[in-house]
C-alpha cells in the first residue's frame, strides 16, 4: 500500500512541477525543478525501497483498452532495482540543476526545460512500471520524444539539431524492432499482458524464439548504445546540457538493458548457447571500441559518452555469460554473471552521473570542455577536482572503489568458462576475457588523462587560470555521488544479496548469494551449513571480524570450489579499506616522527634547465593519448582534413598544422556503406525519371509482364 501511495504522490509532484514551470517566472524555474524534482525522487525511492528491500511487489489495473484488455502497472524487485538506480541519479541531478541552469537564463526557455524534465522523469518511471505491451510502448515513445527535445534544447546550434535527429531516428528504428518482438510474443499468448506473455513463452518454437531474441536484443541495444547501432550516442550526449547528459548516460541507457533483461531473462528466458555467445561478443566489442574512442577523445563530455558505450558493453558481456551458463545448466555461475552485470550497471550509473556533473561544472566555470585548453583546475576548483578524481578512480576500476568490485566479479565469472563442455565456447570466453582486460587497461589510461590534463599541471588557457569553484548547490550532489561511488565498492557483501534477490524475483537468481557470500558470521542462520574445517581456517584468518557489530553473512566475497581447490576466487574490499587506512596512518605517523625537528626548504621544481616553463611546453591531452592513436590507428583511421608546414623564423622553426577528424568505426564499416548503397539506388531511380512518356509506359508493361509470369509460375506449382 505504501508503494502505491508513494507512486501516486510521485506522479502528482511531476505534474505539479511541470505546471509550475509553465506559470512561474522563468528565473524561479531552476529552484522549482530542484525542489520538486528532489521530492518526486524521494517518493519514487520510497516505492522502490518497499519493493526491493521489503519484498512488497504490487500490481494494479488501470483503464480498459478497446481490444478488451486493460493497462497494467506493477513493481517487482527487478523493476524496483532499475527504479532505485534512476532515483539515485535524478535526485542529485535535480539539486545540481538549481545552480547549473542559471547559465541558460535569458538565452533559452527554462519553462520548456522544466516541463520536459518532469515529463522525462515521469515517463521513465512509467516504463519501469509498465506490465503490458501497449502501456510500455506508449511510455517508451514519450521518453524518446522528451529526451530528443532535451538533447535539442540549445536548438540554435546546428550540431545539436543534427545529433537530436540522429538520436530520434535510430531510436525509433530500435523501437520498431522491439514492438515487433513484443507483438510476436503477444500473438502466441493471445494477450498484451506480461504475465500472459511469460506463460506462453514455453510453447514457442526455436525459430520464433531466435527471432524475438534478435529483435529485442538489437532493438533495445540501440537505446543501450551497443555495437553496431550506437553512432548516435557520442554525438547526442556531449551536446546536451550537463544535467541531461548525466540522465542520458546514467538512466536512459539502463532502460535498454532493462528491456533486454525483462524479455530475455523474465518473459522468454534465453536458453540457447548461441544467444549467450552473441550477447557476450557484442558486449565485449562494444566495450573495447567504446574505451578506445574515449581514450582518443579530448572533449570531456565526448570522452564520457564513449566511455558509456564501454560500460554498457561490460554489462552486456556479463549478461551474455549468464545466458551461456544458463543454457549449459550451470545455475550458480549464471546467477553470479547476472549479479555482476547488474552490479556494474548500478556502479556505472552513480560514477557516470558524477563525472558528467563534474564535466558540466568545468564547462560552466571555465567555458570549455577541451582538455587541451584546461589544466591546473585543482587550484581554482578543488572540490570539483576531488569529486572528479573519485569518479575517475571508480570508472577506472581502482581498488577499493565501486568499479573495481563489479569489473573484478565480471572477469572472474568469465574465467569459470572451464566448466563449460564446448571447446569453441571456451575459446570465445577466453578471447572476450582478454578483450575486457585490455578494455580495463585502456580505461585507466583514459581517466588518468582526463584528470591529469584537466586538473593537474599548468593552466593552458586564460579561462582555466581564472576558474573559480562552483556553488554549494552544484557541489553537494557531486559529494553525495562520490560517497556512493566509494560505498558501493566497500560493501559488496551487502549489494550482492540484494541483486541476487532481484533476479530470484523473475526466477533466475539461482542462489548467487550462497555462491558468493559464505556465512562466516556466527550469528547468521546459514553459518552451521559451512564445513567445520573450512570455517575454522577462515576464522583463523579473521573472516569473522565485525560479526558483533555488523549484520549480514560476512564481509568476504568468495566462491567455493571442490575439495582439491576449496577457494576459486576471493576478495574483501571491506577489510581491505581498513588495512589501507591503517597503512596510511602508520606511514603518516612514521614520516612525521622521522622528519620532526627538520628544517624544510622549498625550491622551484627542476624543469630541465629551461628558464621559464610555458604551458605550451607541457604535455597536452592530445600528446598523452597519442601512443594509443598510433597503436590502434588501423581501427581509429581518422580523416586528415588539413596538413601544412610553414616557416616562422630564420632558425628553421616550422609551424605544423594538422587537423584530423575521427570517423567512428560503425560509421565507416556499416552506416557509410549503407548510405552509399542507398545513394546509388536513389541515383538510379532519379535517372529513370526523365519525363519521357514512352519510357513510363514501358515501365508499366514490364511490371505487368513480371506479375503475369509470377502468377503463371504460382498456378503451375499449385495443388
Amino acid at each position: 500500500m505504501i508503494d502505491a501511495v508513494a507512486l501516486g504522490i510521485f506522479f502528482l509532484l511531476c505534474a505539479l512541477g511541470a505546471l509550475l514551470a509553465l506559470i512561474a517566472p522563468e528565473k524561479h524555474c531552476p529552484s522549482i525543478l530542484a525542489s520538486l524534482g528532489l521530492l518526486a525522487a524521494v517518493a519514487a525511492g520510497i516505492a522502490a525501497g518497499c519493493a526491493l528491500f521489503a519484498g512488497h511487489p504490487f500490481t494494479a489495473e488501470l483503464w480498459p483498452l478497446p481490444t478488451g484488455s486493460r493497462l497494467v502497472i506493477g513493481l517487482d524487485r527487478l523493476s524496483a532495482l532499475f527504479l532505485l538506480v534512476a532515483v539515485a541519479v535524478f535526485l542529485p541531478t535535480s539539486v545540481y540543476s538549481a545552480g547549473y541552469l542559471g547559465r541558460y537564463l535569458g538565452h533559452y526557455s527554462l519553462r520548456t526545460f522544466g516541463v520536459l524534465y518532469f515529463g522525462l522523469f515521469a515517463s521513465i518511471v512509467a516504463i519501469i512500471l509498465a506490465r503490458d505491451i501497449v502501456f510500455f510502448l506508449l511510455t517508451w515513445e514519450v521518453m524518446s520524444i522528451a529526451s530528443y527535445l532535451l538533447v535539442n534544447f540549445e536548438f540554435e546550434r546546428d550540431e545539436n539539431v543534427r545529433a537530436g535527429y540522429l538520436m530520434l531516428a535510430m531510436g525509433e528504428a530500435g523501437t520498431l524492432a522491439v514492438a515487433l518482438a513484443l507483438l510476436l510474443l503477444a500473438n502466441a499468448a493471445g494477450s498484451y499482458d506480461f504475465t500472459a506473455l511469460k506463460s506462453a513463452g514455453a510453447s514457442l518454437g526455436a525459430d520464433l524464439r531466435w527471432a524475438i531474441f534478435l529483435l529485442s536484443f538489437f532493438g533495445f541495444g540501440v537505446k543501450a548504445g551497443l555495437i553496431p547501432f550506437n553512432s548516435w550516442l557520442p554525438r547526442a550526449h556531449p551536446v546536451a546540457p550537463a544535467n541531461v547528459s548525466a540522465l542520458l548516460s546514467a538512466v536512459i541507457l539502463n532502460l535498454g538493458i532493462y528491456g533486454i533483461v525483462r524479455i530475455n531473462v523474465d518473459l522468454l528466458p534465453a536458453t540457447v548457447l548461441g544467444t549467450g555467445v552473441l550477447t557476450l561478443i557484442v558486449g565485449t566489442v562494444s566495450a573495447f571500441v567504446g574505451i578506445l574512442y574515449a581514450t582518443a577523445e579530448n572533449d570531456a563530455k565526448g570522452m564520457l559518452a564513449h566511455s558509456s558505450i564501454e560500460n554498457m558493453g561490460i554489462v552486456t558481456a556479463g549478461l551474455g555469460a549468464g545466458f551461456v551458463f544458463t543454457a549449459a545448466d550451470r545455475p550458480a555461475l549464471a546467477g553470479i554473471a547476472f549479479v555482476a552485470a547488474l552490479y556494474h550497471l548500478t556502479n556505472h550509473s552513480i560514477y557516470k552521473a558524477l563525472l558528467f556533473l563534474g564535466a558540466g561544472t568545468v564547462d560552466y566555470k571555465v567555458g570549455t570542455r577541451d582538455l587541451d585548453r584546461l589544466g591546473g583546475l585543482i587550484h581554482g576548483l578543488p572540490w570539483t577536482g576531488l569529486f572528479f578524481l573519485i569518479g575517475s578512480l571508480s570508472i577506472a576500476a581502482v581498488y577499493p572503489f565501486s568499479g573495481f568490485a563489479s569489473e573484478w566479479l565480471t572477469l572472474q565469472t568469465l574465467l569459470r568458462s572451464g566448466e563449460l563442455p564446448s571447446t569453441a565456447i571456451k575459446i570465445v570466453f577466453a578471447l572476450c576475457g582478454v578483450g575486457l582486460a585490455l578494455t580495463a587497461a585502456l580505461a585507466v589510461t583514459c581517466f588518468v588523462k582526463a584528470f591529469a590534463m584537466g586538473f593537474l599541471g599548468m593552466p593552458r588557457s586564460q579561462q582555466a587560470e581564472n576558474a573559480s569553484e562552483a556553488s554549494a548547490s552544484m557541489l553537494t550532489p557531486m559529494a553525495a555521488l562520490a560517497v556512493l561511488s566509494l560505498l558501493l565498492g566497500v560493501i559488496p557483501t551487502f549489494v550482492i544479496p540484494t541483486l541476487s534477490d532481484t533476479l530470484e524475483s523473475v526466477g533466475d537468481g539461482r542462489g548467487a548469494t550462497q555462491a558468493l557470500i559464505p556465512p562466516f558470521f556466527a550469528g547468521n542462520t546459514d553459518h552451521a551449513a559451512l564445513p567445520a574445517q573450512f570455517a575454522t581456517e577462515f576464522h583463523e584468518l579473521g573472516a569473522q571480524m565485525g560479526e558483533d557489530i555488523i549484520p549480514g553473512r560476512g564481509l568476504v566475497v568468495l566462491h567455493r570450489g571442490q575439495t582439491r581447490n576449496p577457494v576459486v576466487f576471493a576478495m574483501s574490499t571491506s577489510y581491505g579499506v581498513v588495512v589501507l587506512l591503517m597503512l596510511l596512518g602508520v606511514t603518516w605517523w612514521t614520516v612525521r616522527r622521522v622528519t620532526r625537528g627538520r628544517r624544510t626548504r622549498r625550491e622551484a621544481p627542476w624543469d630541465g634547465g629551461v628558464r621559464h616553463l610555458f604551458p605550451e611546453m607541457t604535455y597536452s591531452a592530445t600528446g598523452f593519448s597519442n601512443p594509443v592513436r598510433v597503436i590502434f590507428d588501423a581501427i581509429l583511421r581518422p580523416r586528415t582534413l588539413t596538413d601544412s608546414k610553414e616557416p616562422v623564423s630564420a632558425h628553421f622553426r616550422m609551424t605544423i598544422t594538422r587537423t584530423r577528424q575521427q570517423t567512428h568505426l560503425v560509421d565507416r564499416l556499416f552506416l557509410d556503406v549503407v548510405s552509399r548503397g542507398l545513394m546509388r539506388v536513389a541515383a538510379g531511380l532519379a535517372r529513370m525519371h526523365h519525363g519521357r512518356v514512352n519510357a513510363y509506359v514501358a515501365y508499366v508493361l514490364v511490371t505487368l509482364l513480371v506479375f503475369l509470369v509470377l502468377a503463371g509460375l504460382n498456378y503451375r506449382g499449385g495443388p
